[in-house]
């Protein structure tokens, strides 16, 4: 058999560099990679080319975690060095036409992995959350003895009160929304929503720690994703009384502007913009506005069953309150509490508003929503609020508590009903309402109630 001749070699050099370059353009490239830290879990998100298919695995000593895209390739500036847990990143080619991603970490993690489809302008994504090892394991040990302290009343920081009695102080949770790789609504201007509700956020956490009797809390105190579940359970290990969401919303229309604030509604949405925002809310468990409800275990925690009848007359109180206020500062969209089925109230068992500054949308309000004096303004317009709603519904029954001889104290939790309460303490239904100025049957988890 004899050898090809130069112009058959040519020709198959040809086929072969023709065949490899078809290879290259038929692979999705991997063309950038960021990441975030909530504290709990380090996120990292790598920009895809398109669609792919995946698998991811642990390795131990040194930890690391492995990530096989199939069909893929790596860009030549894709780096990544000291986020969270994780220490480097690199990349190679393995066998045909596929990329291998190596994690390096710090310590041991559970990895997560999962795809999100083209949204709000950006394309495939892959996900990946790294929580530590022994982080679960602690947290569920921390939880289950805070349970046990919190028997009878909770254990909380104290302080004096004018008649000398002893109260806790009430811990009022202050979520931030978005945060890190999930900016939120963007202004024409180019505002981020994660950075005007973190810096109003602050300002409001500032302004209650001059209130005597309040205790903030923050729930995002930095550039950085927290999902859902963590937002909430933060709240929950915190002890929180009340919490409040804040935001900035858009809208495609950019004349729409006005403050607004909404709670759980167990019906439905109050109105067509209430249900729309709640839509988009909902899938606030997600990397640029994509939703990740499909993914079972995340929203299932966040979907958890409470008693909300109570809750929400509180929250329609509590937005009341903040409606009147915020009024007095700034446009309002409308003149009444809106309520729709928001993911973050539902999963709280406590008074709960969700607060829209604005319409980042709107050239105007994005201009204000950017200025410190606004900025302070709504601050303090939410805090009138908070400290208005607690003097009137809150601190009263902690007095009361307090100036009761001999009596004792017992915070509902979560499955609590009157009668039940009345029998384990071998008081009356009747008695159990005087001492407490119950009306009827209906108990607000989290509330202080007097024994007699």
């Amino acid at each position: 058999m004899s050898l090809p001749n130069p112009l058959q070699w040519s020709i198959i050099i040809g086929l072969l560099l023709l065949c490899h370059s078809a290879l290259l353009s038929a692979q999705t490239e991997v063309s950038g990679v960021r990441a975030s830290d909530s504290g709990d879990t380090t996120r990292v998100v790598f920009d895809l080319g398109g669609a792919v298919e995946h698998k991811a695995f642990t390795l131990a000593d040194p930890h690391r975690v492995v990530i096989d895209i199939r069909g893929a390739r790596a860009a030549s500036d894709l780096t990544l060095t000291g986020q969270g847990v994780v220490e480097r990143l690199r990349s190679g080619a393995r066998g045909d036409g596929d990329l291998r991603l190596v994690l390096d970490l710090t310590e041991q993690v559970r990895p997560r992995t999962f795809l999100v489809a083209p949204g709000n302008g950006r394309g495939h994504r892959l996900v990946v959350d790294l929580e530590p090892h022994g982080r679960r394991d602690a947290e569920s040990a921390g939880r289950s003895a805070d349970s046990q302290s919190r028997s009878g009343a909770r254990a909380e920081p104290t302080r004096s009160v004018g008649n000398g009695t002893r109260q806790r102080d009430l811990v009022v949770a202050i979520d931030a929304g978005h945060g890190g790789v999930d900016p939120g609504a963007i202004g024409p201007g180019g505002t981020f929503e994660k950075d005007i509700a973190l810096q109003v956020a602050r300002r409001l956490a500032r302004l209650l720690e001059d209130k005597p009797g309040l205790r903030p809390l923050m729930i995002r105190d930095g550039d950085y994703y927290m999902g859902l579940r963590d937002r909430t359970r933060k709240a929950r290990e915190n002890n929180a009384d009340l919490f409040v969401s804040i935001h900035a919303d858009a809208l495609d229309d950019r004349r729409v502007r006005g403050s607004s604030v909404y709670v759980l509604s167990e019906q439905g949405a109050t109105s067509e913009a209430a249900r729309m925002l709640a839509q988009r809310e909902n899938a606030a468990d997600f990397i640029g506005g994509v939703s990740l409800k499909d993914k079972d275990d995340m929203v299932a925690s966040v979907l958890v069953d409470l008693s909300r009848a109570a809750t929400v007359e509180s929250s329609l109180e509590l937005g009341d309150k903040a409606l009147e206020e915020l009024g007095r500062t700034n446009r309002l969209l409308r003149g009444r509490v809106e309520q729709a089925g928001f993911a973050v109230l539902k999963s709280l068992d406590m008074p709960s508003m969700l607060v829209e500054l604005g319409f980042i949308s709107n050239p105007e309000e994005e201009r204000l929503l950017r200025q410190a004096e606004h900025q302070e303004n709504l601050a303090r317009a939410l805090a009138r609020s908070i400290e208005r709603y607690a003097e009137d519904v809150m601190l009263p029954e902690l007095r009361m508590a307090g100036d009761e001889a001999g009596g004792q104290e017992y915070v509902v939790r979560r499955g609590d009903t009157l009668s039940a309460i009345a029998q384990r303490h071998d008081v009356s239904v009747g008695r159990l309402r005087a001492a407490n100025d119950l009306n009827g049957d209906n108990i607000v988890v989290g509330r202080t109630l007097v024994i007699p």
